[in-house]
């Protein structure tokens, strides 16, 4: 009886570490670190947990830029040459600028996003695993805590999850020609409150403010409207195939599209931490201060979408049975103009307002931010987008820039195509994007001296 009990408490313990090792590999395999330095590695983790909470890229960017800034900070206590973001920070010498950018992005993302505590904790515990124990190591998580910390203080109240003043109600808006209203499907205002996010850099989000819209009765409106009913119509006849294409290839998420672009810079000219996490923080701090500046201005003016003009308008009680059609006799009064009931934009109309196009003023920032940075208009830059003859979500369809003027030419065109901008909302989003990157460049993330 004994030596059938020794024998079962050897196979349970052989059990118990079985399991304890393969719960360990999974775990392990779960928490694989990305490819490249600390801040690479962290700046993907930053982006899959962001973009894993299912957070809109308006407020994901923003996200972003909580974490870049606070890495970017620790890095440059200890490596300075650069105009820190936050507070000073004090190092001591020899700190481990690796184990600063695991502690500062581990709490900065932590502090956010709660609900990803698990895979960060996992994550988190292998990074610090490869870092030898000692002084070195306990200083350097010493610093990334006082960045994360110091992040989290100086970005408390600047306007998160504040909402705007609008309504979660089919009509926020009066309703009236050029007016704003919810389009098809119908879902609630996609997070207004980014527009009243203090920006990070730029002091306030109306600095650029556009002027406003065309007069419904102008030519330029007349133009516009056509030119859109044409072109980003989702059974055009106009629109080749390969336009088609670069409609979709822009559905994709920013947040991955150029934060892949920063690591691919990284990786290719084999940047050290410090020239990463500079980088790292032009995009997103600078990409969030865009987004911002964008979203303010569209609330601020509330034009509406192409799918509402060119029908008409849409009204969730009168409508046709698939969500599209007129509420009879509205229009925009120019009779320069044609309402097509039933008109369908190729792609889904995002839930907040048309003017101005936000990926117009984003992409024009990271235009002017990978200009800025590689020291040339000549970019030559490989951009990853979605593929429509892949899975959704896909980033497998690659497209070349060789200058910021083409990249800025194509998603002008590129959201036109798609049935969601009018080209004068594109072009001031362009303009209004590359303002606030310029000023944000002067501004920080400069050299010292």
């Amino acid at each position: 009886m004994k030596l059938i009990r020794n024998h079962a408490r050897v196979v349970a313990a052989v059990a118990v570490l079985a399991l304890a090792v393969a719960t360990g590999a999974t775990r392990n395999a779960a928490a694989a670190l990305p490819p490249g330095n600390a801040v690479a590695q962290w700046n993907q983790i930053a982006e899959n947990t962001v973009v894993g909470s299912g957070a809109f890229q308006n407020e994901g960017l923003i996200y972003m830029a909580y974490e870049s800034a606070a890495v970017y900070d620790a890095v440059v206590a200890i490596r300075g040459g650069y105009r820190r973001y936050g507070d000073p920070i004090a190092a001591a010498p020899g700190a481990s600028a690796d184990a600063a950018v695991v502690e500062a992005a581990y709490r900065t993302l932590l502090n956010y996003l709660p609900s990803k505590a698990a895979a960060l904790g996992d994550q988190y515990a292998e990074a610090l695993a490869l870092i030898p124990d000692g002084a070195a190591k306990s200083d350097g998580q010493a610093v990334g805590l006082a960045a994360a910390n110091d992040i989290i203080s100086l970005r408390s109240g600047d306007g998160r999850m504040t909402p705007i003043a609008t309504t979660s109600s089919l009509v926020p808006f009066p309703f009236a020609p050029g007016v704003w209203r919810l389009t098809p499907p119908f879902v609630p205002p996609q997070t207004p409150w980014v527009g009243n996010v203090h920006p990070f850099v730029l002091g306030s989000a109306d600095r650029f403010l556009p002027g406003p819209p065309p007069s419904l009765q102008s030519d330029q409106w007349a133009e516009a409207f056509d030119e859109i009913k044409d072109y980003g119509a989702v059974n055009s006849s106009v629109r080749t195939p390969d336009e088609t294409n670069v409609a979709r290839f822009w559905s994709a998420n920013v947040i991955r599209q150029y934060n892949g672009v920063a690591r691919g810079i990284s990786d290719s000219r084999a940047l050290g931490l410090l020239q990463t996490a500079r980088l790292a923080a032009m995009v997103n701090v600078i990409g969030a201060d865009a987004q911002i500046s964008v979203m303010h201005a569209k609330y601020h003016y509330r034009f509406w979408r192409p799918v509402t003009a060119i029908n008409g308008t849409l009204d969730a009680t009168a409508l046709t049975a698939d969500g599209f059609g007129p509420a009879g006799g509205f229009d925009d009064g120019n009779p320069a103009t044609a309402e097509q009931a039933g008109w369908r934009p190729l792609l889904t109309t995002p839930n907040h307002p048309e003017y101005p196009a936000a990926h117009g003023s984003i992409t024009s920032a990271m235009a002017e931010v990978f200009s800025s940075y590689l020291g040339t208009k000549r970019f030559n830059l490989d951009i990853h987008g979605f593929d429509p003859a892949a899975a959704a979500g896909n980033l497998n369809a690659v497209r070349h820039f060789a200058m910021p003027a083409d990249l800025r030419r194509e998603i002008v065109n590129a959201r036109l195509w798609a049935g969601l901008h009018y080209r004068f909302s594109g072009v001031a989003g362009v303009v209004l994007g590359r303002k606030v990157a310029k000023y944000d460049l002067r501004h920080a993330f400069q050299p010292v001296g």
